[in-house]
């Protein structure tokens, strides 16, 4: 009787392991969506710890956005042209009472584009905007159409892509915005929450639940043997 026994304990096990396995993968799903981008002393990028309508940039700052398939920010891709404020807005004069804000907006490739609409050519603008102005305020100034949805999270710039928001590219099916991650692209407050693809702590728990019942059930028949 061991053997059968020690047999059940260790296919409980295996499959403890592989509904894990199983949680990880299908949580590492892709999201389709505009991310927000900070510069890091115009040299760089750094992925926006808040949302563009709550920062305020001074004069001179170089923002960006790009659109991609990402899971999280630490596999969100980059606009692809550099942050330089003297090339952006080397055409815009500074004035009294107003700030330059260079931005660079970045739609991504082919891959990353919706279901039959093709991705217009990077680029970059020089906002005017009054001295208080928001990063979202510089961005309406000069890439309108924006479309926001009810959540307040950004859609699309100058009307790209024509329609969806944060729609699921891959895995499970959870529907769009279910699992976007938090991202500055988000009108509202600062980027938050769960990041990565790792297990849920509600699948942990349940793994962890079918293992004390398995673990139960060998020992209650080893005393009934």
């Amino acid at each position: 009787m061991r053997r059968p026994l020690r047999t059940a304990a260790v296919l409980l096990l295996v499959g403890a392991v592989l509904a894990v396995l199983g949680a990880g993968s299908a949580q590492a799903a892709g999201y389709r969506y505009w991310s927000f981008w900070d510069s890091d002393g115009g040299k760089s990028w750094t992925y926006a710890t808040q949302g563009p309508s709550v920062v305020r940039p001074d004069d001179g700052a170089v923002q960006g956005f790009r659109f991609s398939v990402s899971a999280d920010s630490q596999d969100s891709a980059q606009p692809r042209r550099a942050p330089d404020f003297g090339a952006v807005c080397a055409d815009t004069p500074a004035k009294d009472g107003r700030k330059r804000i260079a931005l660079v907006i970045d739609p991504g490739t082919a891959a990353d584009a919706p279901d039959g609409e093709k991705p217009p050519a990077p680029r970059t603008a020089c906002a005017q905007v009054a001295p208080d102005a928001s990063t979202a305020e510089a961005l309406a100034s000069v890439a309108k159409p924006l479309r926001y949805d009810s959540s307040a999270m950004l859609c699309a710039i100058s009307g790209y892509p024509r329609s969806g928001c944060g729609e699921q590219v891959d895995g499970s099916s959870d529907g769009p915005e279910a699992g976007v991650p938090a991202t500055a692209s988000t009108a509202g407050a600062t980027a938050g929450g769960s990041e990565g693809g790792g297990p849920s702590v509600g699948v942990l728990a349940g793994v962890g639940a079918v293992l004390v019942l398995g673990v139960a059930a060998v020992l209650q028949a080893r005393r009934r043997r």
